[in-house]
């Protein structure tokens, strides 16, 4: 009879563990959660156009076009077009330290300016946390210090005249002074 009963109990327990362990997968749950993340409408490719001509159209498209062709547009491409293979592969790429700081008006965060093979460069590594020692070593970076760096994606915006260029890893002296820490969330 005992054993009986504590076949029933312990079968109890496993199913209602299970039953918890799938809750946060029926819709029900995720409503509950507050996780309002629904499927996401993905645009088909007339759709893409069509939303891309819009943009275009409007006052922030027509500033966008008209900087690209402009002489500070082309100036920033071709600076990308020189770093973008070091870029796609992940490779070191020599720069020297030009200013400690970001031009007036950035929104970046935390970056200062480089030079690579002569163009001018933002070496931008994202907001800095009151509380996180992770640019410590980056604040002790001299203007004409050498450095190498690692990068996996470079940028632009018609408010800069530079590339921005995202901080992955940074060396000086043959000593890295700076790795991003990957996202626990994974993005």
């Amino acid at each position: 009879m005992k054993k009986n009963i504590f076949r029933l109990v312990l079968i109890l327990v496993v199913a209602g563990g299970l039953v918890f362990s799938f809750a946060p997968f029926t819709k029900d749950a995720e409503a509950n959660s507050g996780n309002k993340n629904e499927t996401t409408k993905t645009l088909s490719a007339a759709e893409k156009k069509a939303t891309l001509k819009k943009w275009e159209a409007s006052p922030d498209g027509i500033m966008y076009k008209k900087w690209e062709v402009s002489p500070a547009g082309k100036k920033v491409y071709a600076a990308e077009a020189k770093i973008w293979k070091s870029i796609k592969e992940y490779t070191n790429m020599e720069g020297i330290v030009t200013s400690i700081s970001l031009p007036k008006g950035s929104r970046l965060g935390f970056g200062i300016m480089i030079k690579i093979n002569d163009d001018e460069y933002i070496l931008s590594f994202g907001p800095e946390k009151s509380n996180d020692n992770e640019f410590e070593k980056l604040h002790h970076l001299k203007v004409g210090d050498k450095i190498i760096l690692k990068s996996h994606s470079v940028s632009h915006a018609p408010k800069y005249s530079y590339p921005i260029v995202s901080g992955d890893y940074v060396a000086l002296d043959g000593k890295v002074i700076y790795k991003r820490i990957p996202r626990k969330d994974g993005c």
